[in-house]
């Protein structure tokens, strides 16, 4: 299994425009809050109607248990995030199906443009999940981890990744 600056450096090489990164701020936020949002229906009442299991729930802790055995730390921050927007979905998929549907497919449709126009307009190279699905889940990890170097923090990650991305 590859590991966390394998998986990074690997999405880090199909991004390596500023402007493509940029655009990847908002489309990959609206594109984890849209399937959060779309996959709220069917909710399922848990421990006495506490809590209320989705497919969203589940998929968002899966991919927690991923981001968890590729980095604790990290992990922990995507788990974060992960909750987040499950929890906004599932507010979201509270309101009426035209706004649920409204919602989530507008942010989808939404998110996958500004993908598109970073790739195509700025980076002239297909997405990372094209050749490798875990991309799709890496993506939100990037985003994170990218926030985090612009911060200053992660250096020994950040220097890593360019190294092996620069390829």
């Amino acid at each position: 299994m590859r590991t966390l600056t394998d998986q990074l450096s690997q999405y880090a090489a199909y991004h390596r425009d500023r402007r493509n990164i940029a655009t990847h701020f908002v489309g990959i936020p609206l594109i984890v809050l849209a399937i959060a949002a779309l996959l709220s229906r069917p909710a399922w009442p848990v421990l006495s109607g506490a809590f209320l299991l989705t497919p969203a729930w589940v998929l968002f802790a899966l991919a927690t248990l991923y981001y968890l055995w590729l980095d604790v730390p990290l992990g922990i921050a995507m788990g974060i995030v992960s909750a987040s927007s499950a929890a906004f979905g599932q507010w979201v998929a509270s309101q009426s199906t035209s706004i649920w549907l409204a919602t989530g497919l507008g942010m989808f449709v939404t998110g996958w443009v500004f993908q598109f126009i970073g790739h195509v307009r700025y980076e002239h190279r297909k997405p990372a999940f094209v050749d490798d699905i875990v991309g799709l889940l890496i993506g939100p990890l990037f985003i994170l981890v990218e926030l985090m170097f612009g911060l200053g923090l992660m250096r020994d990650l950040h220097d890593a990744i360019e190294t092996r991305s620069a390829r």
